[in-house]
């Protein structure tokens, strides 16, 4: 699973949510938001949850389109704050201090967020799961890698297991079964934090905006009567645009182990770990997932990083009529569902 590790204490949830096939970074692929000069369209860009996020809208009033950006970036900070892993008085932290006592009241935004974990979770046969927080001696950031020990890494995985996060959704508690347990929400909350924002846009009459959050791109309308496009990166050559996704009223997902890595005795290591072993993923190099919904999609991408193959063709079969699916695969080649080969428009070769 996307079990990313966290580089430092201020990236709220983790790692994990700076991995992905659609990057906001300058010179890769881009959401192309288009048509800077007009009038009625307004773009706006923070870092949330260790990334950039960016906001393009159009609406032919200004005070508006400044209300609607303002509220949707409240209501993305407030959702990020109660499901960071380092926010002293957040959902998620309070669970971590309870683990192996009392159940804790979650708020209902964290509760589905962690429905959806516990969904995939079970989909996967374990390839994704949010209790791998506790693998938490893996180091990413540039100049300052590390990795666990075969003790540390022994230890703690005695202590990531999707089973022994209990949900009393009748009651609104959770519990973590073993003390010490942690939860890195960082391959399921963004989707849902992301698409909270659009929704806010959409209550205050915004009908025409895209959000990119780094590997997530959420797309509502289109941009002057025309679809967005959205461009993906070849995970097997990161620098190239391997094509574009022109679409309305939608989501691309996606997640990818190239962001992060390191090298130590001849071996790379990257930032998306297997859950059942702590150590990175010897699945595809990347997965990119386009659907109408978040919940389709949400999760699905960062368990195909780690399935093995039954459970791979398990979540195929969930996903098939509901979202197209580009695969990277660790040998170089690609594969994608019929539907993605008629959506993706390859980029020309230079």
């Amino acid at each position: 699973m996307a079990a990313r590790a966290c580089m430092n204490r201020r990236q709220v949830l983790g790692s994990a949510l700076i991995a992905g096939l659609l990057s906001p970074i300058p010179g890769m692929a881009l959401a192309r938001s288009g048509m800077p000069g007009s009038p009625d369209v307004q773009r706006d860009s923070r870092t949330l949850m260790g990334t950039q996020v960016d906001i393009t809208l159009q609406h032919d009033d200004a005070m508006l389109r400044d209300a609607a950006l303002q509220a949707a970036w409240a209501e993305m900070a407030r959702l990020v704050r109660m499901m960071s892993r380092y926010e002293a008085g957040s959902g998620v932290m309070m669970l971590q201090r309870a683990a192996g006592g009392v159940p804790v009241p979650v708020p209902p935004e964290l509760m589905a967020v962690l429905r959806q974990a516990q969904q995939v979770a079970r989909l996967s046969d374990g390839a994704f799961d949010v209790t791998v927080g506790a693998y938490a001696q893996w180091r990413f950031e540039p100049g300052h890698v590390d990795m666990p020990t075969p003790a540390e890494l022994a230890a703690e995985r005695a202590l990531v297991n999707h089973r022994h996060l209990l949900l009393d959704t009748a009651h609104g508690q959770v519990s973590l079964k073993q003390s010490g347990m942690r939860l890195d929400l960082g391959g399921i909350a963004k989707l849902p934090i992301l698409q909270a924002g659009m929704a806010v846009l959409k209550w205050h009459g915004v009908r025409n905006a895209i959000i990119n959050g780094g590997g997530d791109v959420i797309t509502a309308g289109s941009l002057h009567g025309r679809d967005w496009r959205i461009g993906i990166r070849d995970a097997h050559a990161p620098a190239r645009l391997l094509g574009v996704v022109a679409m309305r009223d939608g989501i691309v997902a996606s997640s990818g182990d190239y962001e992060r890595s390191f090298e130590r005795n001849g071996r790379r290591y990257h930032h998306i770990l297997d859950p059942r072993s702590g150590l990175p993923t010897q699945g595809p190099h990347g997965v990119v997932l386009v659907a109408r919904g978040t919940e389709v999609v949400n999760g699905r991408g960062a368990a195909l990083m780690g399935a093995q193959t039954a459970q791979r063709d398990v979540i195929l079969r969930e996903l098939k009529g509901q979202a197209d699916v580009l695969i990277f695969e660790r040998d170089q080649s690609r594969w994608m569902t019929p539907g993605m080969v008629r959506r993706l428009q390859m980029a020309p070769r230079a």
